[in-house]
This record gives structure tokens, sequence and C-alpha cells, in this order.
């Protein structure tokens, strides 16, 4: 299966976004690109926070944007991490399903490669009826 542009387009707004991750206790800087089902992309960076509990990946950082101005479905989510190929946290996975077990999952790759599976790939079981 061949990428679709706009997947490399996520891939590097995500990678632009990473630059602006707040993470002076891992430094493990990441980044994310949504795109909505209606096509307006929203980015966000990881911000750690010294209680660890108060941290949000960036995967939610984007995504709370998007919710928070009225979008509720989702076609894909790019994620960049500076330290390498870094794929959602499980609370990332179930956020992103959250709103549709249909949306696709991309991270590039040390060889700057694409990589991009469903979100049900990555969380099974995700009931196909579930939509917000």
């Amino acid at each position: 299966m061949s990428e679709p542009a706009i997947y490399r387009q996520l891939a590097d707004l995500a990678k632009a976004a990473a630059e602006k991750a707040y993470a002076p206790y891992s430094n493990y800087f990441v980044g994310a690109a949504v795109l909505t089902e209606d096509g307006q992309i929203f980015t966000g960076c990881n911000i750690e926070n010294r209680v660890f509990g108060g941290s949000i990946c960036a995967e939610r950082t984007a995504m709370i944007k998007a919710v928070s101005e009225g979008h509720r479905a989702f076609q894909a989510i790019a994620v960049y991490c500076k330290n390498g190929e870094g794929w959602p946290c499980g609370v990332c996975r179930q956020f992103i399903s959250e709103f549709g077990p249909s949306t696709v999952v991309i991270v590039e790759s040390a060889g700057g490669n694409l990589i991009f599976h469903p979100i049900s790939d990555l969380l099974p079981e995700i009931p196909a009826t579930v939509r917000v």
C-alpha cells in the first residue's frame, strides 16, 4: 500500500511540532499532527511536568485541540519522536480509538519511511460500532 501525500505532510508537521515539546525530565521530544474528517489539521507536542501524571503526550495535545474546536472524527494522526521511531503509548491508543477505530496512525521510521496502521491494529478488539 502506498502512502497518501497527506501522510507525508502530517509527518512533517509532527516533526515540526516536536521542536516545541517541553521535555526537561525525559528528553523525549514528541510531536503529533491530526487530520480531522473534514480535512483540518491540528498539531501538538508533549508537555512534561515534574509530577509525571501531570504530563501530556503529543497525540492527546493535538486531539484535545481539535476536539475543543468541535471535531469528533479523525482520518489520521502522525507521531514523530526526535529520539527515533516512537508509537503512541497505551493511553494515547485508547484516546485515539475513542474517536474512531479506523483512524490511521503514522510513524516515520529511522530511515525516513512512513509506517502506518489503523488504530484498530495497534489496539485490538475495538468494537467497530464505536463512534462519537
